[in-house]
């Protein structure tokens, strides 16, 4: 059996490490598998992570993007050399994550998976393959991709002078029908708008996201005296990119409201991110490695996750392994992972009732560590990626009764 993943990254961000831990796995097991991406490194020179495109060629794209509206079909030349590519390893399987940052045509691709008859897994990580532009659109309160699309309140984001929302929503619909496809997810929550999509009637499987146990576990540390809080109660925010959508305001409301015991840390900021902070919030830009991003996990106090756009956020399992409990919006999926044990949800945006669940998470401490930890040993990646394993090993035994 030949299973071939493609994604924009391979062991950079979130899609990367599933695409990594999945390959290992399949490797461990002696399965040929290979990881097609664009964008970061391949540390380990493995020689089944290939690189297609490249960085300028990929940016050339996306401005013609912005130019013509035309988001996820561009990137014509970078496709067919993908298409020849998997032409020569006839792959039994194509399991698709994210290509939807300017580096694959969406539509050549797929009518050659159609063409060629290959069964096909695509993960959705958000709402992209089912919508005309938007990865998300919680925030605009839009439902126009139930009807097809079009007058996009979101345009200005994807396309500086064309709507071609609606084009782009037809021409997804076309390159996925008639495939041999299973749709995967990682929460419930976007599992029930694929079934609201034009994709409802192809199956739907979720498989939650998982994270590595071995790293994100309990640790001691000197971050307290490091930056002079120990007698503060610390709430934690981490998020590779900070704006309204991840709550970056909230924490500055929270910052300038919250009594003067308490010390809010951010991690993953840059310089444009400082200039909107009060100075009294640490602004960790990034940390050396995962080992140190989980000893803040364990000195923190609270883990806060006022996300206003989401499926199923990393971050919250890292911080409840780290046995920390976690606050967040009922936002997409993540309160999916939360139960009485371990955390609390607020509805989104309420930043009053927001506050007082972190005064009384803090001061009442109703969630012990141990309640935490014993949550997380769900999100184990070994636990959680074999189930894709599970999926590939039933198309392999399909093939074999057929034959």
């Amino acid at each position: 059996m030949r299973i071939v993943q493609i994604n924009l990254s391979c062991t950079w961000g979130s899609t990367g490490k599933i695409c990594d831990a999945v390959s290992e796995l399949l490797s461990e097991k002696k399965v040929e598998n290979y990881i097609f991406y664009v964008y970061g490194n391949n540390p380990q020179n493995k020689p089944n992570y290939l690189k297609y495109g490249n960085f300028l060629y990929t940016k050339f794209q996306a401005l013609k993007s912005r130019v013509f509206g035309t988001y996820g079909f561009n990137s014509a030349a970078s496709t067919r050399w993908l298409i020849k590519k998997l032409d020569k390893l006839k792959p039994d399987v194509v399991h698709i994550h994210n290509i939807h940052s300017h580096d694959c045509h969406f539509e050549m691709l797929f009518r050659y998976l159609k063409e060629n008859n290959i069964k096909v897994f695509y993960t959705f990580h958000d709402c992209w393959a089912f919508t005309g532009y938007c990865p998300h659109f919680a925030m605009a309160k839009c439902e126009r991709w139930l009807k097809g699309c079009g007058n996009c309140p979101l345009r200005k984001r994807y396309s500086w002078f064309f709507d071609r929302s609606a084009k782009n929503l037809q021409k997804k619909m076309m390159a996925l029908s008639g495939l041999d496809l299973t749709v995967i997810t990682p929460s419930e929550w976007l599992a029930g708008l694929v079934k609201q999509s034009f994709l409802k009637n192809y199956p739907v499987r979720v498989i939650n996201n998982g994270i590595d146990l071995s790293v994100f576990r309990p640790r001691e540390g000197c971050f307290r005296e490091k930056y002079a809080v120990q007698n503060k109660k610390i709430i934690l925010g981490v998020s590779m990119i900070w704006n309204s959508a991840k709550g970056l305001d909230v924490f500055v409301n929270l910052a300038n409201t919250l009594p003067e015991d308490y010390r809010v840390v951010l991690i993953g900021t840059d310089g444009a991110v400082d200039k909107y902070l009060p100075k009294d919030i640490i602004s960790i830009h990034r940390t050396q490695n995962a080992d140190e991003l989980a000893e803040i996990y364990s000195t923190a106090d609270i883990f806060v996750n006022p996300t206003r756009e989401e499926n199923y956020p990393t971050v919250n399992m890292e911080a409840l392994a780290c046995g920390t409990p976690v606050l967040t919006f009922r936002t997409g999926g993540s309160p999916e992972m939360l139960d009485e044990t371990c955390g609390s949800v607020v509805e989104c945006g309420d930043i009053d009732a927001l506050e007082s669940e972190i005064i009384r998470i803090c001061t009442d401490k109703p969630y012990s560590k141990e309640a935490c930890i014993r949550k997380a040993k769900a999100f184990d990646k070994n636990e959680r990626f074999k189930e894709y394993l599970k999926l590939y090993e039933r198309i392999n035994t399909a093939g074999a009764e057929g034959n």
